[in-house]
């Protein structure tokens, strides 16, 4: 499985980079923003169209996903989409566009396959895609089916609205906190959304489905929380974790590796010490 990191902090890009286990980047305009405006702040002579270029650069032979913000239309996605490849990808050869599985607000239900053209059309253009916001298997599949190249199921966020709807549950809870995979029961029920039970279960769904009918869009699992769920998500078979890098670096750590250390460190003679 690849590890993508969830970031537009460059110092975190950098040291994820760093590791040698990297494999690419996910991105959110908002952050990339307020990572910009950080740093003009500090006194740095930046911009957006720098930073990205920079980001792009060390991510250099991965993917990284750029999102679209123009998200009013299939046309106006399809054109910005266009518009950043152009602009960005000959960077370093490594550009996805981002485009959400359904654009449509409550009140505009009439655009709800808007996301799906987009994604059709940028894939008939050649340019690779990375469907974001799916939330059920039927999305995931209805995106691979329009060419997407990544589906970006966000299992966080399955797992915020469970807890959400069943708050007196969760009480003490943080989105950080682990769910479990396997659904958790109230009052003999299990709680589900939809039939998925975690989010998880959701990515677990989605890989099944794709297997079955041999689809080749890979499965990114997204909104991952802690490193439980990035092992979750590899035993379930999802081609991509991308974590936020708090949870990146979370995947070196234990307490009894720590306490081993001390030990190893404390127990060194210091004849060996010498020898090097």
């Amino acid at each position: 499985m690849k590890f993508f990191l969830d970031s537009a902090l460059l110092s975190e890009i950098e040291q994820a980079y760093s590791t040698g286990i990297c494999d690419g980047i996910t991105m959110n305009p908002s952050l990339v923003k307020k990572a910009v405006d950080g740093l003009k702040a500090d006194g740095e002579r930046i911009d957006l169209e720098k930073y990205i270029k920079k980001a792009l650069k060390t991510a250099k032979g991965t993917p990284v996903s750029l999102e679209v913000t123009d998200i009013g239309t299939a046309k106006a996605m399809v054109e910005q989409g266009k518009k950043l490849f152009k602009k960005f990808n000959p960077v370093a050869k490594n550009v996805y566009i981002k485009i959400p599985v359904n654009p449509a607000f409550d009140q505009n239900p009439g655009k709800d396959f808007d996301g799906i053209r987009a994604i059709n059309e940028l894939h008939k253009a050649k340019i690779p895609v990375n469907c974001t916001l799916v939330f059920t298997p039927e999305q995931a599949l209805a995106a691979a089916k329009a060419g997407a190249d990544f589906v970006s199921p966000f299992a966080g966020r399955i797992d915020d609205m469970l807890r959400k709807e069943h708050s007196h549950e969760f009480a003490g809870f943080s989105k950080e906190d682990y769910y479990p995979l396997n659904g958790h029961m109230h009052e003999g029920k299990m709680l589900e959304d939809n039939g998925i039970v975690s989010g998880i279960d959701l990515v677990a769904q989605i890989v099944s489905i794709f297997r079955r009918y041999g689809i080749k869009s890979q499965v990114l699992a997204a909104s991952l929380r802690n490193a439980r769920q990035v092992r979750e998500a590899a035993i379930v078979g999802a081609d991509i974790a991308t974590m936020p890098f708090g949870v990146f670096r979370e995947l070196a750590r234990h307490r009894l590796t720590v306490e081993g250390m001390k030990k190893f460190t404390e127990d060194t003679p210091e004849e060996f010490r010498k020898l090097v």
